[in-house]
């Protein structure tokens, strides 16, 4: 069965959410944005209207534009609403039995032919879709951070992921102005089967005094030609998510080099989560600009 997607559910109206929030109303689709209230969403939506209106001044968009987005984004407190939508992302934090917990209930609001989609980063999409009445039309939706300016979408097929819901959220995706790339079900998919280590790697390097964060970071960027260092880019992800994905590949591969740094340990239980925490690897003022390094 053939699905058009006019309106798209996003649950969680966190970071990842507001972005495809965002993305989505931009390119001219109904959104709904759900979290576990109506105040918590609506505080998302805020959130993307501040973002928009810094566009206005600086001339990027017109007044008018950001209204007409604004205007395609309703905000919910619960997922019963999502029986109106035609796909629903999930864009919760990294915890499995979180994720477990949200299918489950978008399985029961979402309408028979519904798509299901999750933005997680690593965990199994066969066992997501494993604890729904749907399996077939379950996929895995990653989108990259922040989404509003990373052109990536990582398709992710589970076992039971049909051909039909596949090219909906392809098509979707290319709608959506982004490029796609598919993997099969596996730890960390593609690109943070790649990532993680890297990350991880750096994190290995300063706990053992190989060189100061910035020494690091600076390596990569000159040497490496990457936009951003390791642990720059791990204090934007969220040192928790780094972690939480670290352990997945770990747990999963049960190959000891995918073993998280103890320091990468440390800073999570410190609660420093990087960038949205106020301080990681580095410090950060309110409004997330780098201050200093923590170490």
């Amino acid at each position: 069965m053939e699905t058009t997607i006019k309106r798209l559910g996003v649950i969680g109206a966190g970071q990842m959410g507001r972005g495809i929030a965002q993305v989505a109303a931009g390119a001219g689709l109904e959104v709904l944005l759900c979290d576990v209230s109506r105040d918590v969403a609506e505080s998302g939506k805020g959130q993307i209207a501040s973002i928009l209106g810094k566009q206005v001044e600086k001339g990027k968009i017109t007044a008018e534009s950001r209204q007409d987005l604004l205007d395609r984004i309703a905000c919910a407190g619960s997922m019963d609403d999502l029986a109106t939508t035609d796909l629903a992302v999930e864009a919760a934090t990294e915890n499995v039995e979180l994720k477990l917990a949200l299918f489950r209930r978008a399985d029961a609001a979402l309408p028979e032919g519904g798509i299901l989609a999750s933005n997680t980063s690593s965990i199994s999409i066969t066992r997501l879709a494993g604890s729904t009445r749907r399996p077939e039309r379950v996929i895995g939706m990653h989108f990259m951070n922040p989404v509003p300016l990373m052109k990536l979408v990582e398709i992710v097929r589970g076992v039971q992921t049909s051909e039909a819901t596949y090219t909906a959220v392809r098509e979707l995706s290319e709608r959506l102005g982004k490029t796609v790339i598919t993997s099969k079900d596996a730890p960390g998919f593609l690109v943070n089967r790649m990532l993680i280590p890297f990350l991880n790697e750096a994190c290995f390097a300063l706990q053992e005094g190989t060189g100061t964060p910035e020494d690091i970071d600076t390596g990569a960027k000159l040497g490496l030609n990457h936009p951003m260092g390791p642990l720059e880019l791990a204090d934007l992800i969220g040192l928790d998510t780094v972690l939480a994905i670290a352990e997945v590949l770990h747990s999963e591969i049960g190959d000891p080099k995918y073993r998280p740094a103890v320091l990468l340990r440390n800073l999570v239980a410190a609660g420093w989560y990087g960038r949205k925490t106020g301080r990681g690897f580095y410090t950060y003022d309110a409004k997330g600009q780098r201050t200093g390094s923590s170490l």
